[in-house]
């Protein structure tokens, strides 16, 4: 005879989580979208490249320009660019040369040079207007992901994440609770972007604006104004008491005396050249030779100066 079978208990079933962002255990993200875009509704600045007649073209050289340059200098070198060459075909006309002149004193003259070559992809590719596909733009040359995503969110209205150092720095201090953000952008940074990204697409690209706009203007890197932050009662920084940023040290721009400082003016020099400039001419712009030396290979390695016969040095033509 077989013996009855005990039956197996039934766990009770486990409570449901709290819904939470799964990288910080605070609270979701759209507690955050509607406070943020509000207050950039009513303080947004009025920047040119934010004005419908931009179009995606200015969009998208606004981009490249403000990478590591402030707004302040970016303004008279972008509203000249656009009047000079208001559609990518324009600009893909002129030799790469003629790119790095325009690009003036805005520091790391390689972006103008990447985004004459995205220009000229532009127009062979796209027939000369700037692509709405996330994947077309990121194929284009000189552009990586934070630029495909801000051009697909700024000028399309399109849903992507974009983690400039302004967004990340509100991320980390709204959401992470730390002073400042890693000195690199991580794979957490960029998963606590994506659980945070509003779900429809306007309020994404708004979001994606309003952040940035938050970060420069309000959470600043330095002599952050809280008091005036529309969600300093939600800032997991501002409810731990602010903590002093206790990770590696922040990384300092320093320029005197650099090979950036030589680079920077050997390529004034010839900016303002009107034909090739002979060696002994470049030869005066900084004493020590060596450091000179590696200056101007390195411009001429980076694309940025085409030597010619002779000892003679130009910006370049192809």
């Amino acid at each position: 005879m077989t013996a009855p079978t005990t039956p197996t208990p039934v766990p009770a079933p486990t409570p449901e989580p709290a819904q939470t962002d799964d990288l910080t255990g605070v609270a979701p993200g759209r507690a955050l979208h509607a406070p943020v875009i509000a207050w950039f509704d009513e303080h947004a600045r009025d920047l040119p490249w934010r004005r419908p007649e931009a179009g995606p073209w200015g969009v998208m050289v606004s981009e490249f320009m403000l990478q590591q340059t402030p707004v302040s200098r970016v303004l008279p070198v972008y509203e000249q660019w656009l009047a000079r060459w208001p559609r990518p075909a324009d600009l893909a006309k002129e030799p790469p040369g003629e790119a790095v002149r325009a690009w003036g004193r805005l520091g790391y003259p390689r972006r103008a040079l990447r985004l004459h070559g995205a220009a000229v992809a532009i127009t062979e590719r796209h027939g000369g207007d700037v692509p709405t596909d996330h994947a077309q733009l990121l194929a284009l040359p000189g552009i990586g992901e934070y630029t495909a995503a801000a051009v697909a969110s700024f000028a399309y209205g399109q849903r992507h994440p974009v983690l400039d150092t302004n967004v990340r720095r509100v991320l980390a201090r709204a959401v992470g609770g730390v002073q400042y953000p890693p000195n690199a952008t991580t794979a957490a940074e960029r998963k606590l972007a994506r659980a945070l990204l509003p779900e429809d697409e306007r309020t994404a690209s708004r979001w994606a604006a309003a952040s940035m706009e938050l970060g420069a203007l309000i959470c600043t890197a330095k002599n952050e104004t809280c008091h005036r932050c529309p969600i300093a009662a939600q800032c997991a920084w501002q409810l731990a008491g602010k903590p002093e940023h206790d990770g590696p040290p922040r990384r300092g721009q320093t320029y005197a005396g650099t090979d950036r400082q030589v680079r920077g003016r050997l390529l004034a020099l010839l900016r303002e050249a009107t034909g090739p400039v002979p060696q002994s001419v470049l030869d005066r712009v900084w004493d020590e030779p060596v450091q000179r030396a590696r200056a101007l290979d390195g411009l001429v390695s980076d694309g940025l100066v085409e030597p010619l016969a002779g000892g003679l040095y130009r910006l370049p033509l192809t």
